[in-house]
């Protein structure tokens, strides 16, 4: 009996398992709910607004430009700014000979002539009084090569132009900067210091090298998750077959220590609420997500995170110290606990901590990952199908929910719920921590490439499952289920990142293509043979 108690603690890493298990079936939820989209965690460099209707001279897209700054020839602070609808499109290489002089027309606002000549120069102007067309007329008109407008807010407002109007006279290009940027620039000039800009639009690169580790970390993280489950429940059947074997009594061990007791089966019902429970949940996220809204989750994640680390901690810890393993202590509403659990809590718990505080920090993405690899794996031992039936219906739904949530609310919200609550446009630009996220190394733009927790949970499910079949069913590598459905979830990731760049790094439903890159390499019979199973 101390072997097969052994097993369990090394599987679920001591008591109160139980309690853990409904923590993670609720966090579950949440993680597929506000899961983001596959993309990159900033903000599309071009954007065409198809609201706003194109006129002569009056055609660009919407560009982020980023504006290099030096005062008395030292180099300050790059800015980043959006380009107007009219005039020159911003030049992609940033060359330091191309760099001009700032100056404040006169009048400031610019919506009449300026008395001061602006020849060679970048004019600085305030948004408001007259229309943007109108001030980049009159600067250019003053012999302004640039104009730099300095919006009234932290936002980045689109400069478009009058309707029924033609501007193929404006020819100089034109940025707008939110109001500290502007600022900044604006108070250089008060101290009557020399300013100079250099406003650019870099490219990005076709493919970063983030992505391949991005798509590394999730193919390996299924993996992973699918081969610890298989022998899970490999180690639990010899288990029970040496008990019986032994003369125990097979009825008293299913109930005392069957580790299926902490297993979640999700049935087709389960399958279908689940999704509709996740609609609804990223609905609330949509409509009250807030800055207090966003601590919770970054808590209910550190509180996931906590437990997953923790699980795979003692699951491996637990092989090099079997006795500390096996030392069991009472503890207060979690019950019989191990000395390794004890012992592992304390460093999964600050680790926790520590993330959820300096979870803004440059290098914070390391603990995220840690974190959120570690959940998907402790979730994906608890939560499991019992055939491809209930899988094909909750891949199926996740699907739908995939396209309707990016493609199709946009017609209902005028806008993509999933987009909007991934990017974080309501809780000051700081997204949910849901996500898996590399940061993008050769970007000039920087940011990240992310990938939603339930882009790899959901395809996990079924991919588990299959080894699980395999080494019931005795199947070879290539005979079996396994490995077909590991390298359709790796072909669909990759077919996600080229529909990324495909369509200028707009974000991309991934179960989109993972969803049939996978199911489809599982023939439907299959299903009548695991149900006897």
């Amino acid at each position: 009996m101390q072997r097969s108690t052994m097993a369990f603690m090394e599987r679920h890493g001591g008591g109160g398992s139980l309690v853990w298990t409904h923590v993670l079936v609720v966090v579950l939820v949440v993680l597929v709910a506000a899961r983001p989209c596959a993309g990159r965690g900033n903000r599309d460099i071009i954007h065409d607004d198809t609201e706003t209707p194109k006129q002569p001279g009056c055609e660009n897209s919407f560009v982020l430009a980023k504006v290099r700054t030096w005062m008395d020839g030292v180099e300050a602070t790059e800015l980043v700014g959006v380009s107007a609808r009219f005039g020159e499109t911003i030049k992609h290489q940033a060359l330091e000979i191309n760099a001009l002089m700032l100056a404040v027309p006169s009048p400031a606002n610019s919506c009449d002539a300026s008395v001061l000549p602006l020849t060679g120069r970048a004019a600085l102007v305030r948004r408001g009084e007259c229309t943007f067309t109108k001030k980049a007329r009159m600067v250019q008109a003053a012999g302004a090569k640039a104009l730099i407008v300095i919006n009234d807010k932290e936002d980045l407002y689109k400069m478009v132009c009058e309707e029924n109007g033609t501007f193929l006279d404006i020819n100089i290009p034109s940025v707008m900067l939110p109001q500290s940027a502007g600022d900044t620039l604006e108070a250089g000039l008060l101290r009557d210091e020399t300013v100079k800009i250099l406003m650019y639009s870099p490219k990005r690169p076709v493919v970063d090298i983030s992505e391949i580790f991005l798509w590394l970390m999730a193919v390996g993280t299924v993996l992973g998750a699918s081969f610890w489950s298989a022998w899970t429940a490999k180690e639990a059947a010899q288990e029970h077959y040496r008990n019986i074997k032994e003369g125990g009594d097979p009825y008293h061990y299913d109930t005392e220590h069957d580790t299926n007791k902490d297993v979640v089966d999700i049935n087709v019902v389960s399958a279908c609420l689940f999704m509709v429970l996740a609609s609804v949940f990223l609905l609330v996220l949509y409509y009250f997500m807030s800055q207090w809204f966003l601590i919770l989750l970054v808590i209910l994640f550190c509180i996931g995170g906590f437990e997953g680390l923790q699980t795979c901690m003692v699951s491996l810890l637990s092989r090099w110290f079997p006795q500390a393993a096996g030392t069991y202590f009472s503890v207060p509403f979690l019950g019989s606990v191990s000395f390794l659990s004890l012992t592992v809590a304390p460093f999964a718990l600050l680790f926790s901590v520590l993330w959820g505080i300096y979870r803004n920090l440059s290098f914070a993405w390391i603990g995220q990952d840690v974190l959120g690899i570690s959940l998907i794996l402790s979730v994906l031992q608890i939560v499991r199908i019992p055939n491809i039936k209930v899988s094909a219906v909750l891949l199926s739904a996740a699907f739908v929910y995939d396209i309707f949530w990016v493609f199709i609310s946009p017609l209902i919200f005028a806008e993509s719920v999933m987009i909007v609550v991934a990017r974080g446009d309501k809780s000051n630009g700081e997204g949910i921590p849901m996500l898996l996220k590399v940061p993008r190394l050769y970007d000039p733009w920087g940011g990240y490439s992310i990938i939603g927790f339930g882009d790899i949970l959901l395809p996990g499910l079924l991919v588990s499952f299959c080894l699980r079949y395999d080494w019931v069913a005795k199947k070879s590598l290539f005979n079996g289920y396994f490995l077909w459905t590991s390298v359709g979830y790796g072909l669909g990731l990759f077919w996600t990142y080229v529909a990324l760049n495909l369509m200028v790094g707009s974000g991309q439903p991934a179960l989109l293509y993972i969803v049939p890159c996978t199911l489809g390499t599982v023939p439907p019979s299959l299903n009548k043979r695991c149900l006897s199973m």
